[in-house]
């Protein structure tokens, strides 16, 4: 049964494409002939990555309360690819600062724009489908945080192998939430396990971590502060600017001096007590972080890829068929 989001605040959606898709980028050099990050590939259908990501946030909020999250010197991408796709606000980094700073960026916007609103971060490089239960599961998930503000709420997906390339997540106890979409302490995360480590987690239930996160901007600020002190008053720095023709200037001078942080394993995996999580089931979910995964799950919805099978490197060993959540 469809449940409406009922939120009091303000719903606001961040749509991260600043990878550069380093371990796909062989297939597409052959492909294309020019390096693309994957989440500007359509490998399959009419649509990238990234444009089914875009229709994801503004489906889950509107356009005008969606932003976007990509790289400067992919800007001529990224707007070719939003033309038709109105949005609320484009943000572009100088440099690649890792995850973190891709994530308190448009925090940093939402600080000065709505700093009550609840927000729904989308990496644009992930394979989903159906779309329907995705949204739903997300629809639930803002529920959820509206009742429990204090916590950040991630969807982790239900495994069928001891992945060591994904992020992990081990549950605690249940918190809240229906029969059909429960909400769970995390009592741990492990990121890119070894082997042993990630079959062990396997048997405990862990799930994968999608990085699919609903939370409120107060949240994720404060945990900010906890783990990055160093990098929260350069962008605090820019409240002021944003939308004034000192916001160019004044993004490039925080960038200079911006530290590299990773947001699972600098923040995440630090901060356990202050996360939940709830499982995102009938879905199939894949990170599609090497083309044998891309291949494999194409194959698996029984689509035919657009770029051709001989682009595949022969050499590396097909990865086990990813298995939808039950």
């Amino acid at each position: 049964m469809t449940v409406e989001c009922t939120a009091k605040r303000d719903v606001w959606s961040i749509v991260l494409a600043g990878g550069e898709g380093e371990r796909v980028k062989p297939l597409i050099l052959q492909w294309l002939g020019r390096h693309l990050p994957k989440q500007y590939c359509t490998f399959v259908g009419n649509r990238s990555m990234f444009q089914h990501t875009v229709e994801r946030a503004t489906t889950l909020t509107s356009p005008e309360r969606t932003m976007v999250v990509a790289a400067l010197h992919h800007h001529s991408d990224v707007s070719s690819q939003l033309r038709g796709r109105p949005i609320g606000k484009l943000l572009l980094q100088p440099t690649n600062c890792d995850t973190a700073a891709g994530i308190f960026l448009p925090l940093a916007y939402l600080r000065a724009r709505d700093p009550h609103a609840i927000v729904v971060i989308l990496p644009s490089d992930h394979f989903i489908y159906p779309e329907h239960p995705f949204l739903e599961t997300v629809r639930q998930a803002m529920v959820s945080v509206e009742a429990m503000p204090e916590r950040v709420l991630l969807l982790g997906v239900r495994p069928d192998r001891g992945e060591t390339e994904y992020g992990w997540i081990q549950r605690g106890p249940q918190l809240k939430g229906s029969p059909n979409y429960p909400v769970h302490a995390v009592s741990s995360f492990l990121e890119k396990p070894r082997a042993v480590q990630a079959d062990a987690t396997l048997r405990a239930g862990g799930l994968w971590n999608t990085l699919v996160i609903t939370a409120t901007v107060e949240s994720l600020w404060q945990a900010g502060h906890t783990c990055f002190p160093d990098m929260m008053p350069l962008f605090e720095r820019l409240v002021s600017a944003w939308d004034t023709s000192d916001e160019r200037s004044l993004l490039e001078a925080a960038y200079r001096t911006m530290p590299v942080y990773n947001f699972s394993s600098d923040l995440l995996e630090r901060l356990p007590d202050r996360m939940a999580v709830m499982e995102l089931a009938g879905v199939l979910w894949s990170d599609w972080g090497n083309p044998e995964r891309i291949a494999e799950t194409i194959r698996r919805i029984g689509k035919t890829p657009a770029f051709p099978l001989h682009c595949l490197n022969q050499s590396l060993s097909p990865l086990p068929v990813v298995q939808t959540a039950e």
